[in-house]
C-alpha cells in the first residue's frame, strides 16, 4: 500500500471517534443524546435540502464538507456546549490543537484543504460559512423544539442566549431565521425558555 493511501485510510479511521463525541441535544423523541457525526451528518442532508434559504448563492458541496468537519476536532477538544461560558473560553485553544493532530495524518495536499475548509467555517466570512452555521444552529434548534424544550429547560438556558446564538443564523438565512424566531417564541410561551 502506498504512504498516501496509508495516510488517508489513518485519517478515515480517526474520525471514526467522532460517533463517540455525544452532545448535550438530545434526539427527536427524547431519544438518546446524538453524537457528533449524526448532528453533522444532519447538518449536511439539511444544507442540501435547505439550500434555497441562503441568503446569497452558495456552493452547496462546499457548505456540506464544512457540515461534515467543522466537529471532527472535539475528537480531542470534546464537545462544547453552546451555552457553557466557562468551556466557551477554552475553545479555539483546544479545538486548534486538536486541528493540528487529526489534519496532520491525511497527505499534506488533503490537510490543507481540510484545514482551509474549517478557518474559513470558523472566521464565518463567506457566504457558505455563514450557511453553514445557519445549519449548525438549527439543527439542534429543531430537535430542542421536538422534545419540548427539554435541553434549554434542563440547562436553564434563556431566549436571550438563543437569540444571541442565532444571529449566525440570521447571517447565513433571513427565511431560516424568521423560522427560528417564531420556534423561539413558541418556547417561550410554552415555558421551555426562560424569558
Amino acid at each position: 500500500m502506498n504512504q498516501r493511501l496509508e495516510q488517508q485510510l489513518s485519517f478515515i479511521l480517526e474520525i471514526d471517534q467522532e460517533k463517540n463525541i455525544f452532545r448535550q441535544t438530545h434526539l427527536s423523541g427524547h431519544g438518546r443524546n446524538e453524537n457528533d457525526a449524526e448532528h453533522a451528518w444532519h447538518m449536511a442532508i439539511m444544507a442540501y435540502l435547505l439550500r434555497e434559504y441562503a441568503n446569497e448563492d452558495v456552493d452547496i458541496l462546499k457548505v456540506i464538507m464544512m457540515c461534515l468537519i467543522h466537529d471532527v476536532v472535539e475528537i480531542d477538544a470534546g464537545d462544547t456546549y453552546a451555552y457553557d461560558p466557562e468551556l466557551k473560553k477554552t475553545q479555539k485553544a483546544r479545538e486548534d490543537a486538536a486541528k493540528e493532530r487529526i489534519y496532520a495524518l491525511l497527505p499534506e495536499d488533503q490537510r490543507q484543504m481540510l484545514c482551509g475548509l474549517f478557518d474559513e467555517f470558523e472566521e464565518n466570512q463567506t457566504a457558505e460559512a455563514k450557511f453553514a452555521h445557519a445549519m449548525d444552529n438549527l439543527q439542534p434548534l429543531l430537535l430542542n423544539n421536538s422534545n419540548d424544550g427539554g435541553d434549554w429547560k434542563a440547562h436553564q438556558v434563556s431566549a436571550a442566549q438563543v437569540y444571541g446564538r442565532h444571529r449566525m443564523t440570521r447571517e447565513g438565512s433571513e427565511t431560516l431565521y424568521q423560522l427560528t424566531d417564531r420556534i423561539i417564541q413558541e418556547n417561550i410561551r410554552k415555558g421551555n425558555l426562560k424569558g
